[in-house]
């Protein structure tokens, strides 16, 4: 591997739910000069998967229970986003000042289960994760296989809080066509030491280094990482970057 390529994919339409995600990609692309290769990873952020599944909802059509209530009392958001906040949850994790760390549906560890109301509508609707960000990676990565004939990998991204460090990074929560995980126990290093428990989340990275030319506020939701040597995979699911709860001790 001599070098990695980061390449932004600008002129993305604001996305709407129903709207052909694969199409509009590979129109900026095209409208751009640039190409998808054989052995690309296009990473999609989560934002544009959901729109596009149509996971919005008006909190104005939700009905608050008696514990969004107190939630809401406690924090800075309101009882119906509190309220969107339980229901996409399986388990409160921790709880402080109205702040949710939750376990989503999927297995996922974050703050307020994944629920974003930033550069939606201005705020005025919620965006949920999507229900199966593997299967919409799958569903992405044969759509632009078929069109663009290009085998790639696809990873779908979030931006996630880190319990032992500050500051936010994208991870991969859905993926297809690549094995997540680059398992290095048992082979020798440089200096004959053999690894014991050293496991790269390739995927977590590649996620986080695309990132870097997306930005926050630059409205560019897909980058294409060129030139990263990853473990082809027909099976692979980002599920496999969830911690088993048996070897987990913050739970």
């Amino acid at each position: 591997m001599d070098e990695i390529r980061i390449i932004p994919v600008r002129g993305m339409p604001e996305v709407r739910p129903g709207d052909d995600l694969a199409g509009q990609i590979l129109a900026a692309l095209a409208a751009a000069g640039g190409v998808l290769a054989d052995g690309d990873v296009l990473v999609v952020t989560q934002k544009v998967v959901s729109k596009a599944e149509g996971r919005l909802v008006d909190p104005a059509t939700v009905e608050p229970s008696a514990f969004a209530h107190q939630l809401a009392a406690q924090g800075r958001k309101d009882a119906h986003y509190q309220e969107v906040v339980l229901r996409e949850s399986r388990r409160i994790v921790r709880m402080a000042n109205g702040i949710l760390i939750t376990e989503t549906h999927h297995g996922l560890v974050c703050a307020n289960s994944g629920v974003d109301e930033s550069n939606v509508a201005g705020g005025r609707l919620l965006c949920l994760l999507p229900v199966d960000p593997d299967g919409s990676a799958a569903a992405l990565r044969a759509a632009v296989r078929e069109r663009a004939g290009a085998a790639v990998a696809v990873i779908i991204s979030d931006t996630f809080g880190r319990p032992w460090r500050d500051g936010q990074v994208n991870v991969a929560i859905g993926l297809a066509g690549m094995e997540p995980l680059n398992d290095f126990a048992g082979v020798d290093d440089p200096h004959g030491y053999t690894m014991q428990a050293t496991l790269i989340a390739a995927a977590d990275e590649l996620a986080s280094a695309a990132e870097l030319v997306m930005g926050k506020i630059d409205a560019v939701p897909v980058a294409i990482v060129r030139g990263y040597p990853f473990r082809p995979s027909e099976s692979a699911s980002a599920r496999r970057l969830l911690r088993d709860p048996r070897f987990d001790l913050f739970r």
